[in-house]
């Protein structure tokens, strides 16, 4: 069955966190039609758009991508069928939106270190988080710094801790591209 609209992001984090955050406002996106694609990093933007996209199933896109990424993001595209993507300021308009660094970023600036401490905590981890910022290398990292060290260090727990972290927000205080890819959808 072809979607309505796929969103396009750039790993399982990123899924996870959407689907989180459409769940928490009441929504079911595989029931309006919204399929939320991994695709396995930015570079690979170029595929699913061809298969999505005008040259594909003609389905209206949307995604979420880390600011840092967005050369990428932009040629990949353009390159299968979206050239507006390289003019200035087009991407949100095309639905697509940045998170400042990356979607782990957004999430400790939108709860706060104590919070995200807190659900880390809360999911058993505080001695690992200790370990981590007791280590001679991140001594002298910011707390947001060794977060984002500590959620991106084991395989899956960017996953797990995008679930926890977005089921923790206030709902007022959900991240713009969250909140943004959302809305386009």
């Amino acid at each position: 069955m072809t979607p309505r609209a796929v969103v396009l992001v750039e790993g399982n984090s990123d899924r996870t966190a959407l689907l989180t955050l459409a769940a928490r406002t009441g929504r079911d996106l595989a029931a309006d039609g919204v399929e939320v694609v991994a695709m396995g990093g930015i570079t690979n933007t170029r595929a699913f758009a061809a298969r999505y996209g005008p040259r594909g199933l003609g389905v209206p896109l949307a995604g979420l991508y880390d600011a840092p990424e967005e050369t990428h993001l932009r040629r990949g595209l353009a390159a299968a069928g979206l050239p507006a993507a390289l003019e200035p300021g087009a991407l949100p308009a095309l639905g697509f939106f940045a998170c400042t660094a990356d979607l782990e970023d957004e999430l400790i600036r939108a709860l706060g270190v104590a919070a995200v401490e807190e659900v880390i905590a809360a999911a058993g981890e505080a001695r690992s988080l200790r370990l981590l910022a007791g280590m001679p290398a991140q001594r002298t990292w910011t707390r947001e710094a060794v977060l984002r060290r500590f959620l991106g260090v084991r395989s899956g727990r960017k996953a797990r801790y995008a679930a926890l972290l977005v089921a923790a927000l206030d709902p007022g205080r959900v991240p713009a591209p969250l909140a943004g890819v959302l809305a386009r959808v």
